[in-house]
């Protein structure tokens, strides 16, 4: 009997993680797809050179379709995915705190930045922003600035653990999101400013698929 009821219980965690798994992977494959969307929808839109948050402006003609279907839930995705993953790694303080964080500085930031979006352009000279332009900034600053930090949190908690490559691959994602984010903030006019956010998002997204994957082979908790 006990056996039957471990037996039962490993299968319910077993499904748990791949639900979670799937929550993650969706949330990647929502996001990454709303952001190649957006940009094909605008004229003359430069993927290279301008920001993500540009593409779903007050002004835009399908920024509120954009913003509805495919930001916000994507940050939904997201906290649920932190949130619950969490759950499924070693229960050691450094490791929960890092998924604390991303759970609210990329996803709840990520809801947060898609309900209050820029004004005209972005309007880099920050002339009369408005409250959207001003809560956007601000989240949009915070996530940059701390989901490189929680990633180098988490992935040093990781390293005495069974998760040693997935703690030496957030090492060096998170290393590579901090140089490029230093790079834009001390140089926040480069003219290829969209590539380089197009590359810390895609590691912040590297970082998502790798947790993911983990999950998907978890029976049991560590």
């Amino acid at each position: 009997m006990d056996n039957e009821n471990s037996t039962k219980l490993d299968i319910r965690k077993n499904m748990n993680s791949k639900t979670v798994y799937r929550i993650g992977i969706l949330g990647v494959v929502l996001f990454a797809t709303s952001s190649i969307l957006d940009g094909l929808l605008i004229e003359d839109y430069d993927p290279l050179r301008q920001l993500i948050s540009e593409t779903y402006t007050i002004d835009v003609t399908y920024g509120l379709y954009l913003r509805m279907f495919g930001v916000i839930p994507s940050g939904i995705l997201f906290t649920l995915f932190f949130f619950y993953a969490k759950k499924h790694f070693p229960q050691h303080q450094i490791i929960q705190n890092g998924f604390n964080g991303l759970v609210l500085f990329y996803g709840l930031s990520t809801i947060i930045v898609g309900i209050f979006p820029c004004d005209h352009g972005c309007n880099p000279e920050f002339t009369n922003p408005s409250t959207a332009q001003i809560i956007h900034n601000l989240f949009g600053f915070l996530t940059y600035l701390t989901v490189p930090c929680f990633i180098l949190l988490l992935s040093v908690g990781l390293r005495k653990t069974n998760h040693t490559n997935l703690s030496y691959l957030g090492i060096i994602l998170g290393l590579l999101s901090t140089i490029l984010v230093l790079f834009i903030f001390l140089n926040p006019k480069t003219f290829y400013f969209g590539v380089y956010q197009r590359i810390i998002e895609s590691l912040f997204l590297l970082w998502v698929i790798s947790c993911a994957n983990t999950l998907k082979g978890v029976t049991h908790e560590d």
